[in-house]
């Protein structure tokens, strides 16, 4: 890690250690609402280190991510936003060292290790893994959950109105999400009643069984197919020997890398699969549908947390956060090449914005 003089607005990089990993587009799209990890290698960064904060130096915040601040593009990460929005400003209060996996599961505990020996005053982080990584690493520094689908399930936290321990953060509520995709998907293409369902096989269920229960009401029939992100041209050899005629992809941050994204839509469309995918990146990749809620808020509102524990609230006394607000996307693009002319239902009366 190295220690960098601060320069307003710059990002500063070191290659760590060494390491030499190899390193969306933009189309004709239309989404409708109703109601956002990429690159290769790994990184170590620091931003700031300027103003005097309490203990003699500014705040500094540990940033684990599976994927890259480069999912965002050009485009701010919208962490930052939210800092800046609670007044801790990177590059004069605040200092941030990050680490980045670059979608290499295998590091993480390696990397949560590193952030933990910066001496952090807080650690944020977003999925299940990641978050299980700072937490085997940690009992003592305050972890933030910017995004995860259920963190009782998974261990991080006793209740959602009081987790307990040094964890708190935002829950995504997949489980309650997955039915209702299914009927979205089963609305945008009414015709069609075998669906392949793509479940990451390490993530554990993530709304499978409400979703099975879900498909005989619908008058679906489902072919579930258990496809790591490196295996997503065998999930689609399956969806083709199963004869499916659409598909639905359960959330997973192995998924929702920008080449993994970019696959999915490729492939769905090259087999003429309508597809439901869980936010709206996917959608820009060319998934037909997404539904859920929007990711960028979770970090955004993620710094809100940061700034209650370092004013002095304990992260095991500050209820998880579920959103109330969820957004549905559609791929014009993609409907109109798969011959789908997308109900009024669905579209409704929002604007279509042109992408």
């Amino acid at each position: 890690m190295l220690d960098l003089e601060p320069r307003p607005q710059k990002w500063f990089a070191d290659k760590h250690r060494g390491a030499q990993l190899p390193r969306s587009r933009r189309s004709g799209l239309a989404f409708a609402a109703l109601g956002f990890w990429a690159g290769f290698g790994c990184f170590a960064l620091v931003w700031g280190q300027s103003a005097a904060a309490p203990g003699d130096r500014p705040v500094r915040i540990g940033l684990l991510l599976y994927g890259s601040l480069q999912q965002y593009g050009p485009e701010e990460h919208p962490f930052f936003t939210g800092l800046r929005d609670v007044g801790l400003s990177p590059g004069r209060n605040v200092t941030i060292v990050v680490r980045e996996a670059e979608g290499h599961v295998e590091q993480l505990r390696q990397l949560a290790a590193e952030l933990i020996a910066a001496n952090p005053d807080i650690i944020v982080t977003a999925g299940p893994q990641p978050i299980q990584a700072v937490k085997d690493a940690t009992s003592s520094i305050p972890i933030v959950m910017a995004i995860v689908s259920d963190p009782v399930t998974y261990g991080f936290a006793a209740t959602l109105a009081h987790p307990g321990g040094n964890l708190t953060g935002m829950s995504m509520v997949n489980t309650e999400l997955s039915s209702k995709r299914l009927e979205l998907l089963k609305e945008a293409a009414p015709g069609r009643s075998r669906v392949a369902v793509f479940t990451d096989p390490t993530m554990g269920p993530q709304g499978l069984s409400e979703t099975e229960a879900a498909a005989p009401f619908l008058g679906l029939k489902l072919q579930i197919i258990s496809v790591t992100a490196s295996h997503i041209d065998d999930g689609f050899a399956e969806t083709e020997r199963g004869r499916a005629e659409a598909l639905l992809v359960m959330p997973t941050p192995f998924y929702n890398l920008p080449e993994v994204r970019s696959r999915i839509g490729e492939l769905a469309l090259r087999q003429r699969l309508p597809s439901m995918c869980e936010e709206v990146s996917y959608v820009r990749a060319g998934c037909l549908l997404s539904y859920g809620p929007d990711f960028g808020q979770m970090w955004r509102r993620s710094a809100a947390y940061v700034d209650k524990i370092l004013r002095g609230a304990s992260p095991g006394d500050l209820p998880i956060e579920q959103p109330t607000k969820f957004n549905l996307f559609v791929n014009l693009g993609i409907a109109k090449a798969l011959g789908l002319e997308i109900p009024p239902s669905i579209l409704g009366s929002s604007p279509l914005v042109a992408g």
